[in-house]
């Protein structure tokens, strides 16, 4: 699959299973027939096949005028189908999570609906010093009094504030944060000369009774312990007295009832955030970072904002150095215009992949800021392939026909790569991917390299036509003017005759003879390739690597492919500077005998430094990692990891099902469940209140439901309560029956919220299968933690599988089973290497990680496929010889393909966003990774062939 490079016509090679092999040979020879007589059409028809694509790309770029991008971040970074989603789904129900109930079900990005969040921090001193207190209340007003004008101009202009958009509660009063009630008690209690009330935390007393959760809103907590003692930030016990307070966190939740009231909310979310950042420059004492719905969204796709100067300059560089990889001192066989061609050809491939999803109808997210370097890894792979194949080709056949030697030499290996690609990325984008980033991001890179693929056989190969007209007439591989003859540059200054050096003439004399007398004898000019007389013969006008042509190495009169005329060349470096450098340089130091030693210990090293990254992968399912550096959504969760990470976020328990609360045991095991928890429970509060009254806590249904409807829910400190249970009436003059019910709960927490919050929600779920009570778990929160390493790692296991499972059905009818199985050990060696490393680097395991390894198997391929297929195809001679084959015909491809593929890489680490810092540490390890491997591969690899 991976091209003619991968088999050997040779029959002295005992093999199990000959007819398997005959069925390779027949296979690949239609294969190269057929690539073959497609070069000559795409050469017989260049104008068309070059401006084709270019119509294209024009007529389908125009739509970018239905360019929109993707508005639900949570769709993208969530798992798609999960058990949270369901629960959601269930307590949405029973009570509405975008109704009154979030202000109550406490998250930190993850809040549903429109909302206005803050927090405030002192500079010096508390929040709670009355000159900050009395700051924070202005500031609270200014909210409250803040009107929004929608439309903005006209006469059907309206002002809305927050009272109007506000979610209020069942007396029609806007819900408000308790902290702000116990704030302003205190500036009351201040202003009248009375004792200031004590304010407790995490859960304290207002002035009407009623007790409130304020472990969310108070952050950096002192409180006064035993005899006076100053305690830590927020290690009290439950109820202790606040001293003080680093930081204050106030949210304003909204309504949005109907498209126009979103529109409405999405304008005042920008008010708001305006009218802190003016706050803020007149209160310089104090320090606001502001959050609200539209942050994460809105600074997740900032990140291809900032990503437009650094994409620019990558595609500069690329540029400069594609030209510099496809330049030659000789000025006839130099192509610079090739390297800016091929990079056009991916560019026109982009376009035409973006038109084509603008037509249908999808949206664009930050996350595709990977795919132009998929394509551009897989098409400088394929373009560099070709010209190393067109410079080895023979210089006095026709231009279709060396064209038609390229394809049947490039096509079915550069074929079986992008096959591999698609099916890496295409099961990714199947509907077994749980996790939409991923799933989307793989489907449009699997159209892209598809079309690049087509693109590469139309525009570049057309392109190498155009060349090799050019070259064919003697013109300058630049200028594209005619190159003198040695007589008249005699005459010329220095700096011309260095532009117009060729040695085109002689060295067409000295290696080619006329076309006519190919098949006269010629002695090698490199012994590294054959060392007896050949024959030129028909059939080897390809690839000595193909089908049927293996015996190449091994005949007496051998049949040497037209393409050895590079490697016969007695100046490489002359020819090409890489050439030169991994013949003499890289060639010589991998063959000899005592750098084996050296590449086992690097290889061990390696293979150690990915295992310690190995054993550290951490999931990241934290949305803001994946968001532009110093943005509104950065600043908030840093402030809120420093302030607000004592107690994870308010735990929903609900009880769907109809339970006999007033039984004894049933009390005790729900007692029992929230023990250890800060907790907000009407049942907790009821047995209190029937205590306090002594009276028994086991009575009948009648008697236990007519207590909690006509006394305990009309007390004033208990009355919110109400809306934590839901009754069921059971028939005429019958008391009703509690159908549902929850309480809230709020776990301890340390640093590592987010992994303690994924065990206690795998603990209490389990709890839920045991237990007699049913009820479940709910926060928003829990759709990004539910099995999220899961979700995010199943497409790469998946691709993973297929791609080895392709290669081992493919060494049954296409390529050689050794080839599959030392391709499908570089893979595994790369995949776990980039994995390891990246861990040590810093990064955790999220889409976009999971995104780059997905890419990486398809680069990893392009890699190592090619240096593997051609060494391990070579019978008979020394190891030694097939390793310098390989690095000569692959190798030198492949290193231009690094270079220019790392260089494009560098400024996308410049760039301010952890996206793009996720992308850049996993695509550099990639490359790295990938080069390393199939260096040390092929050394491995000539220790184990025989």
């Amino acid at each position: 699959m991976l091209g003619s490079a991968c088999l050997s016509g040779r029959g002295e090679r005992l093999e199990p299973r000959p007819r398997a092999r005959m069925l390779r040979q027949v296979l690949q020879g239609a294969l190269r027939t057929f690539f073959q007589s497609l070069g000559r059409f795409v050469a017989s028809h260049p104008v068309f096949f070059a401006s084709a694509p270019v119509l294209l790309s024009i007529l389908l770029g125009a739509s970018f005028s239905r360019y929109r991008v993707e508005e639900d971040v949570e769709s993208l970074l969530v798992p798609k189908h999960s058990l949270a989603k369901i629960e959601g789904n269930l307590v949405d129900s029973l009570f509405p999570v975008n109704h009154r109930s979030k202000h109550a079900l406490y998250s930190d990005l993850q809040t549903p609906g429109r909302y206005g969040r803050v927090i405030v921090t002192a500079r010096k001193g508390s929040v709670l010093d009355p000159v900050h207190l009395d700051s924070i209340l202005k500031l609270h007003r200014q909210i409250y009094q803040m009107q929004v004008t929608v439309p903005a101009t006209g006469s059907n202009s309206f002002n809305y504030s927050f009272s109007y958009l506000c979610l209020s509660d069942d007396k029609n009063v806007c819900i408000i944060d308790d902290i702000i009630r116990a704030m302003e008690e205190i500036q009351s209690a201040r202003a009248s000369n009375r004792s200031i009330p004590v304010l407790r935390y995490p859960i304290t007393q207002l002035a009407d009774g009623r007790q409130a959760y304020i472990g969310h809103q108070l952050g950096g907590v002192q409180g006064w312990g035993p005899s006076g003692v100053v305690r830590g930030l927020g290690m009290g016990a439950r109820g202790e007295g606040v001293r003080s307070a680093r930081a204050l966190q106030l949210t304003y939740y909204l309504q949005a009832r109907s498209s126009l009231m979103d529109q409405v909310a999405s304008q005042w979310e920008k008010a708001f955030c305006a009218e802190l950042q003016h706050f803020a420059a007149s209160h310089p004492k104090l320090v606001l970072y502001p959050s609200t719905s539209s942050s994460l969204r809105t600074d997740f796709q900032f990140s291809s904002v900032l990503a437009h100067h650094p994409l620019l300059a990558s595609v500069g560089v690329c540029s400069v150095l594609a030209v510099l990889c496809c330049s030659m001192r000789d000025c006839v066989r130099s192509k610079p215009w090739l390297g800016l061609l091929a990079l056009l050809s991916v560019t026109l491939s982009g376009l035409t992949a973006a038109g084509i999803l603008n037509l249908t109808g999808a949206t664009y997210n930050s996350t595709y800021l990977g795919i132009p370097f998929v394509m551009l890894g897989h098409g400088l792979f394929g373009s560099f392939e070709m010209l190393s194949s067109w410079r080895r080709s023979r210089e006095d056949q026709h231009v279709k026909e060396r064209v038609a030697s390229v394809f049947e030499d490039v096509m079915l290996r550069f074929s079986g790569s992008t096959m591999l690609h698609l099916m890496t990325l295409g099961l990714a984008a199947s509907p077994l991917t749980n996790m939409e980033a991923v799933r989307l991001f793989c489907r449009t890179a699997t159209l892209a390299i598809t079309i690049s693929y087509f693109y590469m056989l139309s525009f570049y190969s057309s392109c190498l036509v155009f060349t090799g007209y050019l070259e064919t007439g003697y013109r300058h591989g630049c200028f594209c003017r005619r190159v003198p003859k040695p007589d008249h540059l005699d005459s010329k200054p220095a700096w011309y005759r260095c532009l117009m050096y060729a040695r085109y003439q002689e060295e067409t004399q000295m290696t080619n003879p006329p076309h006519g007398v190919g098949n006269s004898h010629a002695h090698s000019l490199n012994t590294n390739l054959t060392h007896t007389h050949a024959h030129t013969h028909p059939h080897t006008a390809n690839n000595p690597n193909a089908l049927g042509h293996g015996h190449v190495a091994n005949s007496t009169h051998s049949h040497p492919h037209p393409h050895s005329t590079a490697s016969t060349d007695p100046h490489p470096q002359d020819s090409h500077l890489l050439l030169g450098c991994v013949q003499r340089c890289y060639g010589d130091w991998i063959t000899n005998t005592y750098v084996k030693p050296f590449v086992v210990l690097l290889y061990l090293i390696y293979i150690s430094f990915g295992l310690m990254g190995f054993m550290q992968v951490s999931q990241g399912s934290d949305p803001s990692a994946l968001v532009a550096m110093d943005t509104a959504t950065v600043l908030y969760t840093r402030a809120q990891q420093r302030y607000f990470s004592s107690y994870s976020p308010v735990i929903g328990f609900y009880i769907y099902e109809s339970t006999p609360y007033w039984n004894m045991s049933v009390q005790r095991d729900l007692l029992e469940y929230a023990k250890g928890f800060q907790r907000i429970s009407w049942l907790e509060a009821y047995l209190n209140y029937l205590s306090e009254r002594n009276q028994s806590t086991t009575q009948s249904r009648e008697n236990f439901t007519h207590t909690l409807c006509h006394s305990f829910l009309r007390e004033t400190q208990f009355a919110h309560f109400a809306d934590d249970i839901i009754f069921a009436e059971r028939g005429q003059g019958q008391e009703p029956d509690v159908a549902a019910s929850r309480i809230f709960l709020v776990a301890k927490t340390t640093e590592n919220k987010r992994e303690e919050m994924s065990v206690l929600l795998d603990t209490l779920r389990r709890l839920s299968l045991t237990s007699r009570v049913r009820f479940l778990i709910f926060n928003p929160s829990f759709v990004y933690l539910d099995r999220y390493a899961a979700a995010v790692s199943s497409p790469l296991r998946h691709s993973l599988l297929a791609v080895l499972f392709l290669l081992g059905l493919s060494s049954l009818a296409v390529v050689e089973p050794l080839v599959s199985v030392w391709l499908s050990l570089t893979l595994l060696s790369v995949q776990f290497g980039v994995l390891g490393f990246m861990t040590l680097w810093g990064v955790e395991m999220d889409c976009m990680s999971v995104l780059c390894l997905i890419s990486a198997l398809g680069y990893s391929v392009d890699c190592s496929g090619p240096l593997l297929c051609g060494f391990t195809s070579g019978r008979g001679d020394s190891r030694t010889r097939w390793v310098r084959v390989a690095l000569e015909r692959h190798g030198v491809p492949s290193l231009q393909t690094l270079i220019c593929y790392s260089a494009a890489l560098v400024p996308v680490g410049s760039i301010r966003s952890n996206l793009t810092f996720t992308l850049f540490r996993c695509l550099t390890l990639t490359a790295g990774c990938s080069a390393l491997t199939a260096a040390l591969s092929l050394q491995e690899t000539s220790r184990h062939k025989r």
